[in-house]
């Protein structure tokens, strides 16, 4: 069987930054075990698999497709980049004809429409509870020593702890702290965590552009010391720096090596759109 692969970079105009994604387009059925065999053989954050819904949807026309992501080593409920990948290589590589395309998956129908300077991303807003140092203290000790923290939270939906350093420190801080992933999945077996969050409120002024957050993630859990720029963190981010600068408009930065950027854009429906570019970096065949 040969199916059609791209790699896009997304949350970035520019080849070689954001967060790479793999995108297999699946015309017919893929054995199960194969999803998570390609996606360890491409070995990125995120493999997605778009496939047709009914025998007579075809790549260029329909609107509606299923749409399934996997890391190297497991299936995801929820993943952002790569859906954003996906839309990309739908609209630019394969020149889908609509203007909105829906994907049916694990976290229900999201939606990925054009824009004229990227791509918008309509996704689930996911709220915080705080959390009680006390039951992660050995976590995010572990993960970054005596680093000053000023709020935890917890998102259930996601299973993200969120961690918000201290208003004293700066962008540079974040994007050079040496954070030690590998032994939090000891440490956090219960299964109440799968991703941490560390992230830091933008600075005033005095940088171009300005941005209103910064952040890092983490998710060993499932394969991935660090991710280099994640939608579905931002469902979380969203929700908590929304109420804290008390902003409906938002532009964040993820703090990676390979850096990124996400406009943000509260819904009156409780819903948030994540606007992002995305660089196709490579085209070819898949033999399985």
């Amino acid at each position: 069987m040969k199916l059609p692969i791209f790699i896009a970079d997304a949350f970035t105009a520019t080849a070689f930054r954001g967060n790479p994604a793999a995108v297999c387009l699946v015309e017919n059925t893929l054995p199960e075990d194969a999803h998570q065999r390609i996606a360890g053989e491409m070995n990125l954050s995120e493999t997605a698999f778009i496939r047709k819904l009914q025998p007579s949807d075809n790549f260029t026309q329909s609107a509606r497709f299923g749409l399934r992501w996997f890391t190297p080593v497991s299936e995801v409920p929820l993943c952002g980049h790569a859906t954003l990948a996906s839309a990309a290589v739908l609209f630019h590589k394969i020149k889908n004809t609509n203007n909105t395309l829906t994907f049916v998956t694990m976290s229900g129908e999201l939606k990925a429409r054009r824009a004229e300077d990227g791509i918008v991303l309509d996704f689930p807003l996911y709220p915080t509870s705080p959390q009680d140092l006390h039951e992660v203290e050995d976590l995010i000790k572990a993960a970054i020593g005596d680093t000053l923290v000023q709020d935890i939270r917890y998102s259930p939906d996601t299973k993200n702890l969120m961690v918000r350093l201290s208003d004293s420190y700066n962008r540079s801080f974040l994007e050079t702290l040496k954070v030690n992933t590998e032994p939090l999945p000891r440490i956090e077996q219960t299964g109440k965590v799968k991703g941490l969050i560390l992230t830091l409120k933008g600075e005033p002024g005095g940088r171009t552009p300005q941005y209103d957050f910064y952040s890092r993630y983490f998710a060993p859990w499932v394969g991935l010391p660090e991710d280099p720029v994640t939608g579905s963190a931002h469902t979380v981010l969203s929700s908590y720096w929304s109420q804290q600068l008390r902003k409906k408009e938002m532009r964040a930065f993820q703090c990676s090596r390979r850096g990124g950027e996400l406009d943000i854009s509260l819904r009156p429906d409780g819903r948030v759109d994540l606007k992002g570019g995305a660089a196709i970096v490579l085209e070819g065949t898949l033999t399985v």
